[in-house]
C-alpha cells in the first residue's frame, strides 16, 4: 500500500470519528513531552561537569541544531504521510534498502535505550520523594517498570486517549518548571554564573553534544501525521513550536541549578540535583515540587516515545524490514499492539539490566547521526519537498559536528562507553544484513515457485 492509500484511508477513518485525532494543542504536547523528559533531569550534571557556567549555553546550542533539524522533518513530513516517519524519509531517499532498513534499527534501539533513560530517572526520583535514595534499590526497579507498564495500558487502549493525557501530564510539567525557573532566577548567586566560560569554549560544546538526547522526542510528531487535525499546517507547527517551547525550558532550568547549586552538590546528588537545586529558595516544599516535575516529565516522555516507536515498528514490518507480527493491529483502533508489547517488554528489561551511563551516550550518538542523516535526506529530494538547501546543510554539519565531539569526548574520559557503542552499532548492522538475507532468499524461492 503506497503513501497516498494510507493517508486516504487514514482521512476516511478520521471523518468517522474525528474524536480521534490529534488537535495541535496534543501535538505539541507530545513532541515537548517527548523532549522534556527523562533528559533535563538525568543529563544536567553532565552539561554542567562539562560546561560549566555555560551549561546554559550548551543546551542552547544542542536545540539549534535539532531546530535546523526539525525544519527538514517538517518539509519531509508534509510530503510522506507515514506511521514511518525517519524510516519512511530514508526509504524515499536512499534507493538502497539496507540504507533505510539500518536506519530503521538504529531508531528502535535508541528509543528503547530513551524510554529506559526516562524510566530510569522516574525511578530515581520516585525513590528519592519516598526517602529511599540510595536505601531501597527495590523500589527504583519497582517504580521504573511501573510506569513503561502503565502506559503501555494507555497506548493499548487508544489515540485519544494517549493524546488527552500528554496534554495534561506536559501542562502540569511545564507550570512547574517555569515556576522553579520564575523564583528561582531571584535567588541565584552571581559567582556561581561567573565567569561565564570558567571551563572553556571546547567544553561547551562538548557538553551541547553529550546532552543531546535531551533534544530526542520531537522527531516522534510526524509519526503521528496520519492521526492529527490538518497534518499540513499543524505538523510544521507542532515540530517548531515543541522545539522553541524546550529550549526555552532547558536554558532557564540550567541556568537557575547552575546559579543555586555548586559543582560539587551536582556531582554528589547526581540524577536529582534539580530537585537539591530548588531547596535554596523554596526549601523541602520545592524539593517535592521538581520531584513531581520529574515524575511527570519522564512519564509523558515515556507515553510519547511509545506512541511514535510502535508505530515505527509496525511501518518496518510493512516494509518488510522486521518481522510480520510487528504488523499486527487491533481491528477496533488500528493501535499495534505487537509492537507496543514487544519494545515495552525489551525496554523493560534494558532498564532492569543495563548502565545507563552508556545508554545515554549510545541515545545521544545515535539520534545525531539519525538527524545527520534525515538532513541529507531532505538535501536529497529537496525539490520535491521543497526544503531550503541552507537549512538542510546546516543541520547536517552541525549533527556531524557534534557527534565527532561526542566521539572525541568518550574517547578522553569513557572509552567503555565507546566500545560499548561501537559493539552495539555492529549488532545493528549484522542484524540488518542478516534480516535482509532472509528477505533476498525469500525472494529467490517466490521466484522459483512462480517458475
Amino acid at each position: 500500500m503506497d503513501n497516498n492509500q494510507e493517508t486516504t484511508i487514514s482521512r476516511q477513518s478520521g471523518a468517522e470519528d474525528s474524536k480521534e485525532l490529534l488537535t495541535l494543542k496534543e501535538v505539541i504536547a507530545m513532541g515537548v513531552g517527548g523532549m522534556v523528559g527523562g533528559g533535563i533531569f538525568s543529563v544536567l550534571g553532565l552539561a554542567i561537569a562539562q560546561a560549566g557556567h555555560a551549561a546554559p549555553i550548551a543546551f542552547a546550542l544542542g536545540g539549534i541544531v535539532a531546530l535546523l533539524t526539525g525544519i527538514s522533518y517538517a518539509r519531509l513530513g508534509i510530503a510522506f504521510r507515514s506511521d514511518g516517519g525517519s524510516f519512511t524519509y530514508l526509504e524515499h531517499a536512499f534507493k538502497h534498502p539496507n540504507v533505510s532498513g539500518m536506519g530503521g534499527w538504529l531508531l528502535l534501539v535508541g528509543y528503547i535505550g530513551t524510554m529506559a533513560l526516562y524510566a530510569y530517572t522516574f525511578g530515581v526520583y520516585g525513590t528519592a520523594m519516598l526517602g529511599g535514595a540510595g536505601q531501597v534499590p527495590g523500589m527504583h526497579h519497582l517504580l521504573e517498570s511501573l510506569i513503561l507498564l502503565t502506559f503501555l495500558g494507555i497506548n493499548l487502549y487508544g489515540v485519544k486517549a494517549s493524546g488527552t493525557s500528554e496534554l495534561i501530564i506536559v501542562t502540569v510539567k511545564m507550570l512547574i518548571l517555569f515556576l522553579f525557573g520564575g523564583i528561582g532566577l531571584f535567588y541565584a548567586r552571581p559567582d556561581h554564573l561567573l565567569p561565564v566560560f570558567n571551563k572553556g569554549y571546547g567544553g561547551v560544546v562538548m557538553g551541547a553534544a553529550l546532552i543531546f538526547v535531551a533534544y530526542e522526542g520531537f522527531e516522534l510528531i510526524p509519526n503521528a501525521a496520519n492521526e492529527m487535525v490538518d497534518p499540513k499546517r499543524n505538523l510544521h507547527r507542532g515540530i517548531l513550536w515543541s522545539i522553541s517551547i524546550t529550549i526555552a525550558v532547558y536554558v532557564l532550568v540550567s541556568l537557575v541549578a547552575v546559579g543555586n547549586l555548586l559543582p560539587e552538590e551536582v556531582a554528589r546528588y547526581k540524577e536529582y540535583a534539580l530537585a537539591v537545586a530548588a531547596k535554596p529558595f523554596l526549601g523541602q516544599a520545592g524539593f517535592q515540587l521538581i520531584g513531581l516535575a520529574a515524575l511527570f516529565s519522564t512519564a509523558s516522555a515515556i507515553n510519547a516515545t511509545m506512541f511514535g516507536t510502535a508505530r515505527l515498528g509496525m511501518v518496518m514490518a510493512t516494509e518488510k524490514a522486521l518481522p510480520a507480527v510487528f504488523a499486527f493491529r487491533r481491528k477496533q483502533n488500528n493501535i499495534p499492539w505487537v509492537s507496543l508489547l514487544v519494545i515495552t517488554g525489551l525496554t523493560v528489561v534494558f532498564v532492569n539490566l543495563a548502565d545507563l551511563t552508556i545508554i545515554s551516550s549510545f541515545a545521544s550518538s545515535t539520534f545525531l547521526l539519525i538527524f545527520a542523516a534525515i538532513n541529507l535526506s531532505a538535501l536529497r529530494l529537496r525539490a520535491r519537498i521543497e526544503a531550503s538547501i541552507g537549512v538542510a546543510v546546516a543541520g547536517l554539519a552541525c549533527s556531524l559536528a557534534s557527534w565527532l565531539a561526542l566521539l572525541v569526548y568518550l574517547s578522553q574520559s569513557n572509552r567503555t562507553s565507546l566500545y560499548w557503542i561501537g559493539l552495539l552499532y555492529l549488532a545493528v548492522f549484522c542484524a540488518e544484513v542478516l534480516f535482509s538475507k532472509r528477505r533476498w532468499i525469500m525472494r529467490e524461492v517466490d521466484r522459483l515457485e512462480a517458475g
